[in-house]
């Protein structure tokens, strides 16, 4: 552990969880998150901590007296990113009298001390073990006015015993596991978040029950390896059977997960999505590339035959999934010929999207040190032809959605031209992000409602459905809908979720909450 002004943590963070600190009482907080899916639910949990020691989220457009960075170490921009944000608020803080800033996340568990070098006017440096005593550090910090740095090296208490301030009324995340047992050569993530910890079933499914009694019709599954759930106590089937019983939750209308890795992708797994109604017809599957020889030098233990089985696999079994993925362009010694092989399997795919990267070396890991770097020029040009075909092909597979009738979870967020076009969004069954206008006459849905309603027509990255009269329009009222009423009449915003290990039936429920703005 790596620490500054720190005494017994320990034994001081249970008495700090049972009641606010008196200093947080009506400081504002922001908390700015970078990366994944895995740091956008840690964040969830910094503010479930945050607002019971007694902070409150500050409003848009204001000046916090507490900022938060939540960030991520995988993308060679992380650093310029973090401390580009930090600059802009070094005045900021200097005029502001008692302001805090913290850092948290992947790039403050690999920078630790470095951190506070650069940019001293930090107040607090928590790693991706021990985002539990967050409060803590900060209460330290203001006491003896100077930086509070606490770096785990392994993990302190698994992030779902934690509070949780939910972003959405209608959806939510479900760590299953923390941490990673592969040894991808591109990756630091296994070194910042540690081995892989699961979770046992009954926690994992009373959260999720919390989740459904708090009006969230929809859950997502985590995990940075999520279908080798169950390692830990040696059931290969865990991940399979783990899905199986969120389809016996009454209330839970749509369950996914990400992300999971096509080496340890399993038939039971397929034919759990297949059999499980509430399980949607959605897969991200990894691909990374689609050169054996590259993936070899990945360390992926799968190739591009096996990757192209397991979609035909899931395609026989779930006719109209849509599958996405990622995919790594220029890792050292990729050659030409590997490019190619990479873009004769996304052709195959027809994947309905895709989050396509540049190589970038990440210190720490053993591809940084390879030979044959690829020159940046020749990345960019691979890059912008995999960008070409991969968005010829969302717009083809979109296309093929016009015609039929989908059933979409109404969400909060009406996109960029939402206020010119009139149109709101809502997420069809496969995950395809659709606007959507109401009829003359019918009915306005709520955050949390579902529309049933055809798809008029397609763009590159997104469905339009405009039906012609309230007859091709089908809405249906749902418990997430009447939560988000409730929210708009309490204008609390405050909802927590939290079930504890050691009780795995003791929750503990509040109102929900959805991102302002």
């Amino acid at each position: 552990m790596t620490a500054t002004a720190v005494t017994d943590t320990a034994n001081t963070e249970a008495s700090d969880a049972e009641a606010p600190d008196a200093g947080a009482l009506g400081r504002t907080y922001e908390v700015r998150t970078f990366g994944c899916q895995m740091n956008v639910h840690d964040s969830e949990r910094i503010s479930g901590l945050l607002e019971d020691a007694g902070y409150t989220r500050a409003e848009p457009d204001s000046t916090p007296d507490l900022v938060v960075f939540n960030t991520c170490a995988v993308r060679e921009n992380a650093d310029n990113k973090l401390y580009g944000h930090l600059g802009q608020l070094r005045k900021t803080k200097e005029a502001r009298d008692g302001m805090q800033i913290a850092v948290g996340g992947c790039l403050a568990q690999k920078d630790q001390d470095s951190v506070q070098e650069k940019a001293p006017w930090v107040d607090v440096v928590f790693g991706t073990h021990n985002i539990g005593s967050l409060p803590t550090l900060l209460e330290r910090s203001r006491h003896n006015q100077e930086a509070s740095i606490e770096i785990l090296e392994s993990l302190e208490t698994f992030p779902s015993t934690l509070p949780t301030k939910r972003e959405s009324v209608h959806s939510g995340w479900v760590s299953i596991s923390v941490g990673c047992n592969n040894t991808c050569t591109f990756c630091i993530v296994p070194s910042l978040r540690g081995k892989e910890r699961d979770r046992r079933p009954g926690e994992i499914l009373a959260e999720v029950q919390a989740l459904v009694d708090d009006g969230a019709v929809e859950v997502t599954l985590l995990g940075q390896n999520v279908n080798t759930y169950g390692v830990e106590f040696r059931d290969r089937g865990a991940f399979a059977k783990l899905l199986r019983a969120c389809g016996e939750i009454e209330g839970l209308e749509r369950v996914r997960f990400t992300s999971p890795h096509p080496a340890s992708f399993t038939d039971d797994v397929i034919e759990a999505m297949a059999e499980t109604p509430n399980v949607m017809p959605q897969l991200h599957m990894p691909l990374q590339s689609g050169s054996d020889k590259v993936l070899k030098d990945m360390r992926r233990s799968y190739r591009g035959k096996k990757f192209l089985s397991i979609l035909d696999k899931v395609r026989e079994r779930i006719p109209h999934a849509a599958v996405t993925t990622d995919i790594i362009v220029g890792f050292p010694g990729e050659t030409d010929e590997d490019f190619e092989d990479t873009m004769r399997v996304v052709e195959a795919s027809r994947f309905a999207s895709a989050f396509t990267f540049q190589y970038s070396p990440r210190p720490g890991t053993p591809a940084a040190t390879m030979e044959d770097q690829v020159p940046k020029e020749v990345v960019q040009q691979r890059f912008d032809r995999l960008i070409a075909l991969q968005n010829r092909i969302t717009a083809e597979e979109n296309r093929k959605q016009i015609g039929t009738q989908q059933e979409l979870l109404v969400t909060a967020d009406s996109g960029a031209k939402g206020s010119e076009t009139g149109r709101l969004t809502g997420r069809a069954q496969d995950n395809r992000l659709v606007h959507f206008s109401v009829p003359e006459g019918a009915a306005v849905p709520r955050p949390g409602d579902f529309v049933t309603i055809p798809i008029t027509d397609a763009g590159s990255y997104h469905l339009l459905a405009d039906p012609r009269s309230a007859e091709q329009y089908s809405l249906r009222a749902s418990r997430a809908g009447d939560a988000w009423d409730r929210w708009q009449a309490d204008s609390c915003g405050v909802g927590t979720t939290q079930v504890t290990g050691a009780q795995p039936g003791s929750v503990s429920l509040g109102m929900p909450s959805l991102r302002v703005g």
